[in-house]
């Protein structure tokens, strides 16, 4: 029975970290409104950023990254690896379905970041220089949110992280799924630029 104490600690505790909607308690906080009433309805830093506020939307991804990153380091040192394992998929869950929110959260990329950084951090790094390298070059955030979900398993791997690895392959499905509307968008030619109003 004691065997199943930490992982379950661990999950609760990457679940707990991931739920908390730091992108509608700063917009609200910052006099923004209710960031589910814009845009995508989103509660992302993309979203954040159709309000206007750049600070708002750079401070939200910190946030959602941030809570990511603290879930996996605090489960390091409780479970090791694979609590880290463990506390990491169930952050990126939390977002994406926060129990406060009815279930209803964001799409998981900038938490997905956070917990590749800190459990490790040479992949969090290639992750994060894809999706910079994306967004750039086409200036669509879904796309970049993809390469660099699809990419960061075979980062992990090939620099010898198998554990980690398979988190980020699982992450990365999960992520496939919360951008299926976007795919659909990018496989019509129809998904907007970063910063325009629709983009979702």
């Amino acid at each position: 029975m004691m065997d199943w104490i930490n992982p379950l600690l661990c999950a609760v505790l990457g679940y707990l970290l991931g739920a908390i909607p730091f992108g509608l308690l700063v917009t609200r906080l910052a006099g923004l409104g209710d960031v589910r009433q814009i845009g995508s309805g989103n509660i992302g830093a993309t979203n954040v950023l159709r309000t206007g506020k750049k600070w708002a939307a750079a401070l939200t991804l910190l946030l959602d990254g941030g809570k990511g990153a603290v879930a996996v380091l605090l489960a390091q040192r409780l479970a090791g690896v694979d609590g880290a394992v463990i506390a990491g998929a169930a952050a990126v869950v939390g977002h994406i379905f926060p129990v406060w929110l009815g279930f209803n959260g964001g799409k998981g990329v900038a938490t997905f970041f956070g917990v590749m950084l800190a459990a490790y951090w040479p992949a969090g790094l290639l992750a994060i220089a894809t999706w910079l390298l994306v967004a750039y070059i086409w200036k669509i955030s879904s796309l970049a949110a993809l390469a660099a979900a699809a990419l960061t398993p075979t980062y992990a791997i090939l620099l010898g992280e198998l554990s980690y690895g398979l988190l980020a392959m699982g992450l990365a499905v999960i992520i496939f799924i919360t951008h299926r509307e976007n795919i659909h968008r990018l496989w019509r030619g129809e998904e907007p630029r970063i910063g325009a109003k629709s983009d979702a």
